[in-house]
């Protein structure tokens, strides 16, 4: 006798993004979701044609949120929508490790997987555009050097969450603390 379904569609992405973020694309496969599941292997099938839906749509969920957290800041004073930014992305600190396989993923046999890529592109793009907005305006308010160019500005901003919390502080301290590390620099 089978396992009985018992894990609902979220339970099965947060499992994914885990194990993906353990074993990476290549080494992730339904077999191993399945067995970090406690219903059949069948079961996710019923929520997912195959690996490359599931991974996508995985990787569709975690910058769905985070593109929906960011543009609900208030952008009213740009260092402060920055700050509150940074945090957010702290908050999902291993987007980059988890979308850096989103090329690896098939597309062929799958709409789908292919949608939702497509939705993960723009959804790049449209968080780029508010960073560069913020930034333009922080400079023009002379909150920012202007003789960094835009770009700098806005890829070394991007990569703090990429900076590994190696003090186990909490994550909204520690998007303070970056801020305030970039922001200040490291002179006294």
């Amino acid at each position: 006798m089978g396992r009985k379904q018992s894990f609902t569609e979220t339970e099965l992405l947060d499992t994914t993004k885990k194990l993906i973020l353990e074993h990476g694309y290549d080494g992730f496969h339904l077999k191993l979701l399945s067995q970090h599941l406690s219903g059949a292997r069948s079961t996710i099938y019923q929520y997912y044609a195959n690996k490359e839906e599931i991974v996508a749509a995985c990787m569709k969920r975690v910058i769905a949120t985070v593109l929906e957290n960011s543009l609900a800041v208030d952008e009213t004073d740009p260092m402060d929508a920055l700050e509150q930014l940074l945090l957010i992305y702290a908050e999902e600190s291993t987007l980059h490790q988890l979308l850096g396989d989103a090329s690896k993923i098939n597309t062929t046999n799958s709409a789908a997987a292919a949608r939702d890529l497509e939705f993960i592109e723009e959804a790049h793009k449209t968080l780029k555009i508010q960073l560069s907005r913020l930034f333009e305006r922080a400079q023009q308010d002379q909150a920012l050097r202007q003789d960094i160019p835009l770009p700098v500005l806005v890829g070394v901003f991007f990569n703090l969450i990429n900076t590994p919390n190696m003090m186990n502080i909490p994550t909204p301290d520690w998007g303070k603390l970056l801020f305030q590390m970039w922001i200040g620099g490291a002179k006294s």
